[in-house]
């Protein structure tokens, strides 16, 4: 038996249908819902009160900054996009997305937009005057070609290596990789985000 556990939704709990789960979410803005086999699974994707993000917030220096990335790709018209969250303990700096059309990383699909908006992120936390950076991201690529990890042997990841290896002398990039389509809620904007992006 199935269970769909609607985390944020027009009525929030746990359902025995799809058709039951999609009425609570279908037309809901960062509806957040998940299916399992599992019950007591269900109930504690439902009562996670708090998720990293909200510890994250609340110890939040006064020189550090919390992003979400992530990328969408457009197989219709070959273009690849980001969406981007920035914020700290009490303040959402902003929101960001942007589509890229006509571009040769387009080779990599969603993986570029993910790497375009990674870059964004760095660079906005040193235009903000931070020190630290948390950086949530779901593929990882964009952690181990930073670091050195993975090869980078096309145009797309070299830039990116090289990026990154400037951007560091001015700011500490702390990776964290987020299970994709899992419920968590930044996560879920910024793919929203990088969907729509125009």
């Amino acid at each position: 038996m199935n269970y769909y556990a609607v985390k944020k939704g027009k009525a929030p709990g746990i359902y025995n249908t799809w058709d039951e789960c999609k009425e609570q979410v279908s037309g809901y803005s960062g509806a957040i819902y998940k299916k399992f086999s599992d019950l007591d699974e269900a109930k504690a994707f439902i009562e996670e009160s708090i998720d990293r993000a909200e510890e994250e917030r609340r110890r939040c220096g006064d020189d550090e900054i919390i992003a979400y990335v992530d990328g969408s790709y457009d197989d219709s018209n070959k273009s690849f996009s980001y969406g981007a969250i920035l914020f700290d303990g009490g303040e959402i700096y902003e929101t960001h997305s942007k589509r890229f059309y006509n571009n040769e990383d387009a080779t990599m699909r969603n993986v570029s937009g993910e790497i375009e908006g990674a870059m964004y992120a760095m660079k906005r936390a040193v235009e903000l005057g931070k020190k630290v950076l948390y950086l949530h991201y779901d593929y990882f690529g964009i952690e181990n070609w930073a670091l050195g990890n993975w090869k980078a042997n096309k145009e797309g990841t070299i830039k990116y290596r090289d990026f990154y290896r400037e951007i560091s002398k001015n700011l500490k990039v702390i990776f964290i990789k987020v299970k994709a389509h899992s419920g968590v809620e930044y996560n879920e904007v910024v793919d929203k985000l990088a969907k729509e992006a125009k």
